[in-house]
């Protein structure tokens, strides 16, 4: 019986690499393994559980990121900023790929939904570096790389959702994953850069005679048309949490009132986008909730049975024989390599709830460790098989793209992700110095 979390834990793995729905698998183990190891007594602890989930008011945040996300993918402003964007860069090699990684910083800050980002981009920007001479490999990879940002750039629904596991205050986690998501863009960049000046026809600049069209007073036009709106949200949401003006439940709701705005003055707004952003809206969230809810009972029964207790004791011998920082990279790894075969959500929900509050009783900062648990997830969406941003820009790319040039176009990056890792690992403060410097 000692070892019925391990049998629980192994049985999980099994269903979902055999391809069972997340949700169902989640909650059908805990029903089963609930049986074996409480009786019929499981059945009055479960509601209990499953009501603290749907009354936590942090949660709430959840639903209005993704509209505020959804309603800023219908507004147009992706499409306005790459054209501005691929302008004011387009002198230099490889400035169409820089463009592209600016503008996924930007609305990863504005939506924070990756899905949407990749789209867009993809529909986009792919099209335009193709006709402009860019190896496939390298618009593909930028793409999926630039996308996948919203992930740890604020507001970060990810963020969210590991804030109110781990019990960290999100606005700390929002202002300490400013500078990592700095520092993703500026590697990406780099690595652009290197790419384009040793292989100048992967990525060659836009003709001179082209950009002399554009007069200084129509590039400033565009830049504040495409750019100024995007940057209003953001100061708008991020800066009244910082400020300590709202909590993020609250800023999230600023922003979907300001994504809504930006559409109208954007002339995009009607009833049939706001039905559909609705809609969207609805789906996601159910999704991410049907999983918590799921999620939620099989931490109940794993961690009632002793299974935290099991992972402890594991982790705390071979932190004893090699160190704390070894059963960090252990940590890490494990999620990294599940990263290939489980979406972000299922992750956060099945393995930080047990494996965070080990690693903080062994030193670490809680903060700092969210934020490495957001970075490596971050991964989840570009590693093959189940990479969720390669199967969004494989169905939205021309037929010429194959499967091939994508897995190939996001290796150097995935690389480049896990340096910034290494960094943020190696250099706590870039974490930990902002919230405390806003904060106190």
């Amino acid at each position: 019986m000692e070892y019925l979390p391990g049998w629980m834990f192994l049985a999980l793995t099994i269903l979902l690499m055999v391809g069972f729905p997340v949700t169902f698998t989640l909650m059908g183990t805990a029903l089963v393994f609930g049986l074996i190891g409480f009786g019929w007594d499981f059945f009055n602890l479960l509601p209990l559980r499953i009501w603290g989930v749907m009354t936590n008011v942090t949660l709430l945040a959840v639903p209005l990121f993704v509209f505020m996300g959804v309603m800023l993918e219908r507004s147009g402003l992706a499409e306005e900023l790459l054209d501005t964007m691929g302008l004011a860069f387009g002198r230099m090699r490889g400035g169409l790929a820089i463009s592209v990684v600016v503008v996924g910083a930007l609305l990863g800050a504005s939506t924070g939904i990756v899905g949407a980002t990749v789209v867009t981009m993809g529909l986009l920007a792919v099209p335009t570096m193709l006709k402009r001479g860019y190896q496939k490999e390298l618009a593909t990879g930028t793409v999926s790389a630039s996308g996948t940002l919203g992930q740890i750039i604020p507001p970060s629904i990810v963020l969210v959702l590991i804030g109110d596991i781990v019990g960290v205050p999100v606005g700390d986690l929002f202002m300490g994953a400013v500078l990592p998501g700095l520092v993703l863009v500026g590697l990406y960049i780099l690595y652009i850069l290197i790419v384009s000046n040793l292989k100048p026809d992967w990525a060659p600049a836009i003709p001179a005679e082209e950009l002399a069209q554009i007069t200084p007073r129509e590039m400033f036009r565009r830049f504040a048309r495409a750019l100024f709106p995007p940057l209003f949200l953001m100061v708008a949401v991020l800066g009244s949490i910082f400020a300590g003006v709202a909590s993020p439940t609250e800023a999230a709701g600023v922003g979907a009132v300001g994504a809504t705005a930006l559409t109208i003055i954007n002339k995009k707004f009607n009833l049939q986008i706001l039905r559909e952003v609705m809609h969207s809206t609805m789906q996601l969230t159910c999704m991410v909730f049907i999983i918590l809810v799921g999620a939620a009972s099989f931490g109940l029964v794993f961690r009632g049975m002793g299974g935290d207790e099991l992972v402890r004791d594991f982790l705390g011998g071979i932190a004893a024989n090699h160190g704390q920082w070894t059963v960090l990279a252990i940590v890490m790894g494990i999620i990294f390599i599940i990263g290939f075969f489980l979406d972000f959500i299922e992750i956060t929900f099945i393995h930080v709830p047990v494996l965070a509050p080990i690693m903080i009783e062994f030193g670490f900062d809680p903060a700092w460790f969210c934020i490495l648990i957001a970075v490596n997830l971050q991964t989840s969406f570009m590693t093959p098989p189940f990479g969720f941003s390669l199967f969004y820009l494989k169905a939205v790319t021309p037929p010429e793209i194959r499967t091939g040039h994508i897995y190939r176009g996001i290796i150097p990056f995935v690389v480049f992700q896990l340096i910034g890792l290494l960094i943020v690992v190696f250099f706590p403060i870039l974490v930990t110095w902002l919230p405390k410097v806003v904060f106190g």
